[in-house]
């Protein structure tokens, strides 16, 4: 198997190396090119690539290369993990919405969008050069933010496409370690969007231990996802870290203006990350990895294409098209859930009927997602400023013609008919 990870300059990717040799029995990879425009990334991290694979005795060899034809040539899956304008777009995104009094997030609300924009049609012409020399039926495993309106536009253009995030294993991961269980015993009913979801059922041995776990352990789940603990055990459900940035806007708001954002931190880990990939005696994963964020990803990736590759196992939660299972969405929207992989592609889990005040956060961030896609694809300020107003943490249309110059100020480079 060969397997592309584009954006394989990334400081997280030896995350994805520390899984592939953990998982080795049940994901066979014997090539992984790890593609990305910066060459000084490309030697740091491929080094450090190749000193774990070999510490591990694994036989896969690393490709790292610039060159995205040959990256993806003869690939059996594509992973895309890139960041468009690296941190320092990123910062922006998380310091510019403030102007307009709206939380600064790189995947929610205003500096969401603007990520969205800038990093869609990029995704897409890498998907076009993956559908042109990747090998037949290769799947694209989307890990870009935001991962929702990412995989949405790849499905539209007919890519064999599933978006990844890692919020859910992140959880099946902390309930087993609570429970005493193994992971794959654990069980969520995890529904949503992207980045805007909630457990609503947490069962072991089929038995649903969710009411259990809200009566004994309130406080600790609520801390885990900095929330009151009232309105936890009010919504009968553990809503994802992300809805802080709904359920505690201004909260959040007040805390970023008098703090350094996350940009800044990650730039900082980044910076340390790289030194150690360049010392040529680390060869396995540094600890302040972990601080780097994307807890779990490469568990989740493996699982993922572990799959495609026919493995088996429990359903797993994605990224895909709704077709249905939440019956107030159009069926093209992508939602997400938990799935199976069956007669070549992924099948998502029946839901039950959602409550009314869930399921109208989610219309609402599904209307301004589809109206962000249509924006992305297609420019033009009137098609920003519509999206703009259609997210719930801005509505007002005012804000939202001043959080569109705002964006546009700050993207003019990343945006080809703002310019």
């Amino acid at each position: 198997m060969k397997l592309a990870i584009v954006g394989g300059g990334s400081t997280y990717t030896p995350e994805l190396i520390d899984g592939f040799t953990r998982y080795r029995d049940i994901l066979p990879v014997q090539q992984i090119a790890l593609v990305d425009p910066d060459p000084r990334r490309l030697e740091l991290v491929g080094g450090m690539a190749r000193r774990m694979l070999a510490r591990a005795g694994h036989p896969a060899q690393i490709l790292a290369t610039t060159d995205l034809r040959e990256g993806v040539e003869g690939a059996d899956a594509v992973l895309i993990q890139l960041r468009v304008g690296s941190q320092d777009a990123r910062h922006a995104d998380e310091t510019w919405p403030h102007e307009a009094h709206c939380i600064g997030q790189e995947t929610t609300g205003p500096g969401g969008f603007a990520k969205a924009l800038r990093t869609v049609p990029v995704v897409l012409r890498i998907a076009d050069v993956v559908r042109a020399h990747a090998a037949p039926g290769a799947w694209i495993v989307d890990f870009t933010n935001p991962v929702g309106i990412v995989t949405r536009a790849l499905l539209r253009a007919g890519h064999r496409a599933v978006g990844l995030c890692n919020v859910a294993i992140g959880f099946q991961r902390r309930f087993a370690a609570m429970l005493g269980v193994t992971p794959d015993e654990v069980a969520l009913g995890h529904v949503g969007l992207n980045h805007l979801t909630w457990e609503r059922s947490v069962s072991v041995a089929g038995r649903d231990i969710l009411p259990d776990l809200l009566r004994d352990s309130l406080g600790d789940l609520a801390d885990e996802v900095e929330l009151a603990p009232s309105l936890l055990a009010q919504l009968g459900v553990v809503p994802s870290y992300y809805l802080r940035y709904y359920y505690a806007h201004d909260e959040v708001l007040a805390e970023q203006l008098h703090e350094p954002s996350r940009a800044e931190a990650v730039r900082a880990i980044e910076n340390e990350l790289l030194e150690m990939y360049a010392d040529p005696s680390v060869d396995q994963k540094p600890e302040a990895l972990g601080r780097r964020g994307g807890a779990f990803y490469s568990e989740a990736a493996v699982e993922l294409l572990a799959e495609v590759r026919g493995a088996g196992g429990p359903a797993r939660v994605v990224n895909l098209r709704n077709d249905g299972v939440l019956p107030f969405l159009p069926d093209d929207h992508v939602i997400e859930v938990p799935a199976r992989f069956t007669g070549g592609a992924f099948v998502a889990e029946p839901v039950d009927a959602l409550d009314d005040d869930i399921r109208g956060l989610i219309a609402a961030v599904a209307g301004y997602e589809r109206l962000a896609l249509d924006a992305a694809v297609h420019g033009g300020r009137d098609r920003v400023i519509r999206a703009m107003r259609a997210h719930p943490l801005v509505l007002q249309h005012d804000r939202a013609e001043r959080l569109t110059d705002l964006l546009l100020r700050a993207n003019r480079g990343f945006l080809e008919w703002a310019k």
